[in-house]
């Protein structure tokens, strides 16, 4: 995934979940589209070096979008439209694979619905097995461990619940982390912002729904789809944006 029109600016502040400030290079403030509703809280840092796309129309409130940030010596994307595109390019190019399929994939269609779920990826192979991914995008890192989510998330409960059901009526269901950047060891989820999508994605792996993870190599104009990261259910993740338990 190449982006078009990119510059680096330096983070001012988030004023709502959409809308932040940057400051170009030429000290002009700009306001911009932040492409991801996450708390983003160890990311948006004031001064924080990060990339904007210019994509001026008379449709949009804005002239910017925010899609990445530099975070110690890597960049993190936070586009949160961008693991859809980068799962559909990975299984095209077979970066990604899928255990459990044999034979080509003879059909990739993006949004079918299931049930009360509208599946990011539904496949069909030469074999004539079906299924079904869910494509989540990780940016929460801390010491080089991923995490999901960042904040509470509904949706992805009821999706990963539903996916579960879906393997039980006899497609292959997959759960698709993509790290949007490199530098991870393991992904896993956090248990402690939503116990209940730990539970959900455990009663997942046990009826057959299998959870992958692969990383990125990130950089202010490209995206690629790197390799798959091992996922480890209940590692015990620190949320760097929680202060260390003995100063509670």
């Amino acid at each position: 995934m190449k982006y078009e029109n990119t510059l680096t600016a330096h983070f001012i502040i988030r004023e709502n979940r959409f809308i932040a400030r940057c400051r170009l290079a030429d000290g002009k403030e700009v306001v911009v589209h932040v492409k991801n509703t996450g708390r983003g809280k160890e990311l948006l840092l004031p001064e924080a070096l990060v990339v904007l796309q210019y994509c001026p129309s008379p449709t949009r409130k804005t002239s910017y979008d925010l899609l990445a940030v530099q975070k110690g010596q890597q960049w993190i994307n936070i586009d949160s439209q961008l693991p859809n595109k980068l799962a559909l390019e990975g299984l095209l190019n077979q970066r990604i694979d899928l255990p459990g399929v044999s034979g080509d994939l003879t059909l990739i269609k993006p949004e079918v619905t299931f049930e009360h779920s509208k599946f990011d990826l539904y496949f069909e192979t030469a074999s004539n097995q079906r299924g079904f991914i869910e494509v989540k995008g990780m940016t929460l890192e801390n010491q080089e461990i991923g995490a999901f989510p960042d904040a509470p998330t509904l949706r992805g409960q009821k999706h990963v619940r539903e996916l579960t059901d879906s393997r039980q009526a006899g497609y292959l269901s997959y759960v698709l982390f993509v790290i949007q950047f490199q530098q991870v060891q393991l992904a896993t989820i956090h248990t402690a912002m939503q116990p209940a999508l730990r539970e959900a994605v455990a009663r997942a792996q046990v009826n057959g729904v299998e959870v992958l993870a692969y990383n990125c190599q990130v950089s202010p104009e490209e995206v690629i789809i790197d390799q798959k990261i091992p996922f480890e259910l209940d590692y015990p993740f620190v949320d760097p944006n929680e202060p260390p338990a003995s100063t509670r």
